[in-house]
């Protein structure tokens, strides 16, 4: 699994922490963090502050740019934690796309962003001009994008910096797609997931996460697989307590 921030471009910077905002407070985009020093304290030292997603910096202040909630982590990492669901490209993001057409030596893929991306057929692992990739319309393929931004169409790659798969790929043959909010992908990729941990003590199953929402799994049956895919989906909002209730009734088939 990916770590929980490994596909987000995150800022740093030297500041005195002086937040405004408690964690677990409800942010709206425009509302502003003070990051200036209170006049009691004389020689305090600048901490380093890593600002995730939902936050971005704007001089000496730091400024919400989604709405949700004020998450975090030791020492110094925040992040705003919602429930958005529309997808944004960014550079060196796993996602989970669907070949739409094939123009010439590229392929057009849906990754649930406002225009398709471009995948060209020698970013597989082993292909060349005469030995190409089998890959069809329809296809879901694993891949991580090598450009992303508001000027350039957006390019992927199934491929990492040595030339290998590394997992990527054309993938998914009698599996289920469905779709989730960011939110709860963040979760299922962080590490040591509990969501993860609770489920594989149902049913053996496989499953790829995308960071733009998209889920794949498959089980042993058809109806596992349902089951896997529908407790994903009940997780969204549920608190640690409702979901392993919710997880133990399904496994002892109360429900």
């Amino acid at each position: 699994m990916v770590c929980l921030f490994d596909c987000v471009i995150l800022s740093c910077f030297y500041v005195i922490i002086h937040l405004v905002y408690k964690v677990g407070d409800v942010l709206l985009p425009g509302d502003v963090f003070s990051f200036q020093m209170p006049e009691s304290i004389t020689d305090s030292k600048p901490e380093k502050v890593v600002c995730g997603p939902g936050l971005r910096r704007n001089g000496d202040e730091v400024l919400v740019c989604k709405s949700g909630i004020l998450r975090h982590k030791q020492p110094n990492l925040y992040w705003i934690d919602s429930q958005q669901r529309r997808y944004v490209p960014g550079k060196g993001e796993s996602v989970i796309g669907i070949i739409t057409s094939k123009s010439g030596d590229i392929f057009k893929v849906d990754v649930g962003g406002s225009e398709q991306a471009s995948l060209s057929y020698l970013a597989f692992e082993g292909a060349t001009k005469r030995n190409r990739p089998n890959v069809q319309v329809g296809d879901l393929v694993y891949s991580q994008f090598i450009i992303a931004n508001k000027d350039m169409e957006p390019e992927l790659v199934c491929i990492d910096s040595c030339g290998r798969a590394n997992g990527m790929g054309v993938f998914g043959a009698g599996g289920l797609l469905f779709k989730v909010s960011l939110g709860l992908v963040r979760r299922l990729l962080a590490p040591q997931s509990e969501i993860a941990k609770d489920l594989e003590k149902m049913f053996p199953f496989e499953i790829v996460v995308g960071m733009n929402g998209r889920v794949w799994v498959k089980s042993k049956t058809i109806q596992q697989t349902l089951i896997v895919a529908n407790l994903l989906e009940s997780c969204e909002n549920m608190t640690a307590q409702q979901r392993q209730t919710l997880f133990r009734r399904v496994a002892d088939g109360s429900i």
